[in-house]
């Protein structure tokens, strides 16, 4: 399920990397619980609109952000938390919400992103990203998704995610999460796979991360 928040506009610049204020946010709304964990059920976008002005972003017409959940729970909390504390930062805060159940999607659909989708693996003793061009991307998606469709309790027999070789300006972009830089893709990405298989996907996202604001889809 999807809730689709509309903001107001900021009053003061608002950091490039907003993202950590935005997980924080999302999660002074749904309280210490186990949405805490290390693979999230869950993903969110980054904000729309934004023109760059004095070192920082300013939405002047306000903003739109989506946070898209598997489980139920965590929509009601969300709802309740945005109701009691509406507020934001930087003067931003939530004017209106709708919510969107997933819709019915073909068993291959083609998803352009909401955030960068990012992709880590250890190497002996080093952290190594992998991006749009790099063979391993397809695999390491996937291993994700299948990992996280099984956390929930569904299969993750025969899915399968790559990038859209085919899409002619895929773009890095990243962000720093309290000092710590991180770096996706913004490319369109291919699943494959049953309806539930890919309207899970479309709630929890893709890649690493999703829970700190990457790998969203649209």
């Amino acid at each position: 399920m999807r809730i689709y928040l509309s903001l107001s506009k900021n009053n003061a610049s608002v950091s490039f990397q907003y993202q950590q204020m935005l997980t924080g946010a999302l999660h002074k709304w749904i309280g210490k619980n186990e949405a805490h964990d290390d693979i999230s059920l869950y993903s969110f976008s980054w904000l729309s609109n934004g023109r760059v002005k004095d070192k920082g972003l300013y939405f002047d017409n306000g903003s739109t952000w989506f946070i898209s959940c598997h489980e139920t729970w965590m929509v009601k909390k969300i709802i309740e938390g945005v109701q009691k504390d509406p507020k934001l930062f930087d003067g931003m805060e939530v004017k209106e919400i709708s919510i969107k159940e997933p819709p019915l999607f073909d068993n291959v659909h083609r998803f352009s992103v909401a955030s960068p989708v990012f992709i880590k693996r250890r190497q002996e003793e080093r952290i190594k990203f992998y991006y749009h061009s790099d063979p391993e991307a397809s695999a390491f998606m996937t291993d994700t998704l299948k990992k996280k469709l099984l956390k929930a309790g569904l299969s993750a027999d025969d899915v399968l995610v790559d990038f859209d070789k085919t899409y002619p300006n895929p773009q890095i972009k990243g962000t720093s999460y309290y000092g710590i830089h991180s770096k996706g893709s913004v490319c369109p990405v291919i699943i494959k796979g049953t309806q539930e298989q890919i309207q899970f996907a479309w709630n929890v996202g893709l890649g690493n991360s999703t829970g700190i604001g990457f790998g969203a889809l649209n």
